[in-house]
């Protein structure tokens, strides 16, 4: 089954008085697996077509499926519930909550699904060790560093053993080395654990590493190739 199916998709966004329509047909589909970079840019509609897979928007027109969810037939209590199950999500500000420690942040996910406390703690610990972080579990994102809270949000994010991870940007506030180290990181899981990664970027070093490249053009796809 496909992570994500979407068909003939639009999203219109009204300014003033203008109709804009950022996405104008798109049709897409993501096997499990798959190390996904959406390239396009600023305006291309790389970011609206990632909102609309995270079930953050919703089309104007057009199906988009998530494994077996049609966004479209669900109540946004259905979606919120979706996101926490079964979709990760890394952002370019990292996003952590300041007054908890990297394994407080990491569990997250864990806490709203009412998850036991020592289950909840195991599986953060664990996770944070696969990110390269064993030894700063108790540290706050104040004391770690640009890469290190990156590598928490990635560990929050894989933390409930989501079928897709959403990646808008994540090397952008990071400097060339430790963006390559975050990529090679991603890079990793992909290939060991079997995360569906899908990044909107402009960063080539993410279209280097990954292995399909969407190339987003005036609200279409204007390429889809493997490597």
């Amino acid at each position: 089954m496909s992570i994500v199916q979407i068909e003939n998709v639009t999203r219109d966004y009204t300014q003033g008085s203008h109709t804009v329509r950022a996405l104008r047909g798109v049709d897409l589909t993501i096997e499990p697996g798959e190390f996904v970079a959406i390239m396009g840019a600023s305006g291309s509609g790389k970011t609206t077509l990632l909102n609309l897979v995270g079930g953050l928007d919703g089309p104007t027109t057009g199906s988009v499926r998530i494994e077996d969810h049609e966004l479209a037939g669900m109540t946004a209590a259905e979606r919120s519930e979706l996101r926490r199950d079964r979709i990760g999500f890394v952002f370019q500000a990292y996003n952590l909550v300041p007054v908890l420690s990297a394994v407080e942040n990491t569990e997250m996910v864990l806490i709203l699904r009412g998850e036991a406390e020592a289950t909840r703690r195991e599986m953060a610990m664990k996770m944070l060790g696969a990110v390269g972080l064993e030894g700063m579990e108790n540290r706050r994102p104040n004391e770690l560093s640009g890469g290190q809270q990156q590598r928490v949000a990635i560990a929050r994010a894989i933390a409930g053993a989501p079928a897709l991870v959403l990646a808008d940007e994540p090397t952008a506030n990071l400097d060339s080395e430790t963006g390559n180290e975050i990529i090679a990181l991603m890079a990793k899981l992909n290939q060991e654990q079997g995360i569906t990664f899908v990044f909107a970027t402009h960063d080539p070093k993410v279209m280097a590493a990954a292995g399909r490249v969407i190339v987003m053009e005036d609200g279409l796809v204007k390429e889809d190739r493997r490597s």
